[in-house]
């Protein structure tokens, strides 16, 4: 990877704004979903996305350098990592939630009309469509174009975080404490939203929203570390992207098998943003983590 100089001028400008822009269309999103329209409020959640980019584009640090080409031959162990490994990991976390709270796993169809989808509901029992026979479809859809479309969308984020701040904080931090600190700083960027929609949560746990802001930065930076190493393993900010793109296809599957009335026990899963069910990813990060510390020593 390129050698990165730190900027002190370009990070805090970079941070004030991409936290400021983020925090008013996150603001507004939530004004939205809580008040009849909610279709437009996840359009402008999507859209926030691209803001690290736009944060990037303010500060001035440009775009170049962070590795545009995917060099798919050099990049197939990496691409298949980025593509497979949070399906896998996500997997595995929820059944580590459903083998603590067996009861809590339901093939029903109550996640369905939880989200407002009961009309979907029924139109599948009228073409003969089971609900496990959906979940079926919704997971391989998770292991084959989502994770592609939703890395569009991811790559705005990614470009902020893994292109341009987290080089920077590593510049200037050792690598170690770079990463440490820029999950926090990804975790935090989310915060309007779990306080005021129950963003990843709900609203119904124990120290709402204090915990799950806090639990999410935990997450965040688990995750983080696992984007950097790819980025730094490949040298193309798609791959990172990919990464990205296929966690946030994945991450819902296990809510679409479970009990919707879980109150605190979203802080521990099924979802990879829980305690329990985030502990694969957790593990992964912790490895490399290590790793990163024996190289700054």
């Amino acid at each position: 990877m390129r050698e990165v100089e730190f900027n002190r001028a370009q990070v805090v400008k970079y941070l004030v704004w991409t936290f400021a822009v983020a925090y008013a269309i996150q603001v507004g999103a939530a004004y939205l979903c809580n008040n009849g329209n909610a279709m437009i409020g996840q359009l402008a959640i999507s859209a926030v996305m691209f803001v690290p980019l736009l944060g990037v584009l303010i500060c001035g640090a440009g775009l170049r350098g962070l590795g545009w080409k995917p060099q798919i031959r050099k990049n197939i162990k990496s691409i298949l990592i980025a593509w497979f490994a949070p399906i896998i990991l996500t997997a595995i976390g929820a059944g580590l939630y459903f083998l603590v709270f067996p009861e809590h796993f339901d093939l029903s169809g109550e996640y369905l009309i939880a989200s407002g989808a009961a009309e979907a509901l029924g139109q599948m029992d009228a073409q003969g469509l089971s609900y496990p026979m959906y979940v079926l479809i919704s997971a391989v859809s998770a292991v084959t174009y989502a994770p592609l479309i939703n890395m569009i969308l991811a790559l705005g984020e990614e470009v902020g975080w893994r292109g341009f701040l987290y080089p920077q904080l590593k510049a200037r931090l050792g690598r170690r404490k770079g990463l440490l600190l820029g999950g926090v700083i990804w975790g935090a960027w989310h915060w309007p939203l779990i306080w005021l929609i129950g963003y990843e949560y709900g609203a119904d746990y124990v120290g709402f929203p204090i915990i799950g802001m806090l639990l999410f930065c935990i997450i965040t930076t688990g995750w983080g570390i696992l984007h950097d190493w790819l980025y730094e393993r490949s040298g193309s900010i798609w791959l990172p992207s990919l990464l990205h793109g296929a966690v946030n296809a994945a991450a819902a599957l296990p809510l679409s098998v479970c009990i919707t009335s879980i109150g605190s026990a979203r802080l521990l899963g099924p979802a990879p943003v829980g305690v329990i069910a985030g502990l694969p990813f957790l593990v992964v990060a912790a490895v490399l983590l290590l790793r990163e510390k024996r190289s700054d020593s």
